[in-house]
């Protein structure tokens, strides 16, 4: 179906809902609550507008903005906490986390994906068990997200600059992909000889088919937002700079509609499940194609972390052949 269409046909059914969505959601106390009273994280900064019932993290990693072990711990303890204020909220009869947003605090990037310099030397070290333990600690926030933590919710990735990697899984594992229109996304692990395991080809694969996740994953390219757009991949697009006053107008805008979404996305879940044994597999693969890297292909690898560090965010390159 035309999406353009689409989306001129419920025009007016969006207007007449804004009006009764703003009464649904008119502030009270209770989206007053203090930012203050949220988790502090070291890598992470969260808030709550308990007006639209929406949690934000953002992430702001130290160092190369990548999945680092303090931003993955920051992260799963960020699901553990969404889900206690959820059943708080229940039980004190207060409105709901309607929706959940990942995005960064970082200009230009959204996430570099995996702790390249640490499988660098886990992978020298022939250090098996320390590759598994990243990489479970990476799908079990993944799997989560990808089961909207278990909760009547939305999720929603924010996408604002470059998206590699696992900051590219990342983002398939949301409800809703929201990009700006200079985020750039890839998966160039295939470039050192590597392939996104940490649920790219799962995720892929339901949302396109497994010939073209295929073909995405083994091109190493750079694809532009407005690509994944037609594609179905980006749910919507956003002007550059704009990219959270759109997330605020969508979920303001949905009012009522919200329990449906979730409902179509929970129903998206069950038809097309990933499990979390599958994510666990596909790492294990992942791990052995890893230790069987030669040293060349390590230095490929470094390469590009040694452009990434050298680079203001913005600018961060990814090389789209070795």
């Amino acid at each position: 179906m035309n999406i353009k269409l689409l989306e001129t046909a419920r025009f007016d059914f969006d207007r007449v809902e804004a009006v009764s969505s703003s009464l649904a959601v008119a502030p009270t106390a209770e989206a007053t609550r203090p930012q203050d009273q949220l988790p502090r994280y070291d890598e992470l900064d969260v808030e709550f507008d308990a007006r639209t019932g929406t949690y934000w993290g953002f992430m702001k990693p130290r160092g190369r903005p990548s999945f680092t072990r303090g931003l993955l711990r920051n992260l799963d303890d960020m699901q553990d906490s969404i889900k206690r204020m959820a059943a708080a909220r229940r039980r004190a009869g207060q409105s709901p986390v309607r929706y959940f947003v990942l995005a960064s605090r970082v200009p230009g990037v959204f996430n570099l994906g995996g702790d390249l310099a640490l499988f660098a030397d886990l992978i020298r070290k022939g250090d098996r068990p320390g590759l598994q333990s990243y990489a479970r600690a990476c799908i079990d926030v993944l799997h989560t997200n990808s089961i909207a933590l278990d909760l009547p919710l939305v999720t929603i990735a924010l996408v604002q600059g470059h998206a590699q990697g696992g900051g590219f899984e990342a983002a398939l594992a949301c409800d809703v992909i929201v990009a700006e229109k200079n985020a750039k996304f890839g998966l160039p692990e295939i470039l050192f000889g590597l392939f996104p395991g940490m649920g790219a080809y799962s995720m892929l694969s339901r949302r396109l088919d497994a010939a073209r996740a295929e073909k995405m994953i083994l091109s190493g390219r750079i694809f532009t937002a407005e690509e994944l757009h037609e594609m179905g991949i980006v749910t919507m697009l956003a002007e550059a700079g704009s990219g959270e006053d759109v997330v605020r107008d969508y979920v303001q805008r949905r009012g009522r509609r919200q329990l449906a979404e979730q409902s179509v996305y929970k129903t998206r879940r069950r038809i097309m499940p990933i499990t979390y044994e599958e994510l666990r597999d596909v790492t294990e693969i992942w791990i052995d194609t890893a230790l069987g890297l030669d040293e060349s292909d390590l230095r490929k690898m470094q390469r590009l972390i040694s452009a990434q560090n050298r680079m203001r965010p913005q600018e961060v390159p990814i090389a789209k052949s070795a």
